[in-house]
């Protein structure tokens, strides 16, 4: 499935976070959302992004936003990356990768030669009332923590 499309409706969710709480799209519905897919917990590129979210955290919660992080990791494997590398925001599990495919962050990749499916590195920003705001097909790790808080702070002004 493609990423969604600018101003559709986001896809229900219900998943627990890495401290065994439910979050779904209705408990985020009121506020701005930035929901971050990646592949692995504590890998060099997921690390960069989330380290770069957290770098970024306070800005984007000025700006009204929450912080979601997505992959199929266990709950074990998120609050130990979490605990690592003081994460301040959810990360979800998605436990057979619904979510993902969902939201069409899921598909084929390729790594030296193999094509196998996985998630895709994206990002989505959910309005208030649950829709798609800004889509980010590819993402740049490093940098991407302030692209997303440039762009939550445009909205505002």
């Amino acid at each position: 499935m493609p990423l969604l499309p600018i101003d559709s409706p986001a896809p229900d969710f219900a998943l627990k976070d890495q401290f065994g709480n439910v979050v779904s799209l209705a408990s985020l519905l009121g506020s701005w959302t930035v929901i971050y897919f990646y592949p692995r917990d504590d890998t060099p590129g997921c690390t960069r992004e989330a380290c770069s979210f957290r770098d970024n955290f306070a800005g984007i919660r000025d700006a009204g936003a929450t912080v979601i992080g997505v992959s199929a990791d266990g709950a074990e494997s998120h609050r130990e990356f979490a605990r690592k590398y003081k994460l301040p925001f959810s990360l979800l599990i998605d436990e057979g990768n619904q979510m993902a495919r969902d939201y069409g962050a899921w598909g084929p990749k390729s790594m030296y030669g193999r094509t196998y499916e996985g998630i895709i590195r994206s990002t989505y920003i959910l309005d208030p009332g649950g829709r798609v705001a800004k889509v980010w097909p590819k993402v740049k790790p490093d940098s991407h923590g302030s692209q997303v808080l440039d762009w939550l702070r445009s909205r505002a002004s």
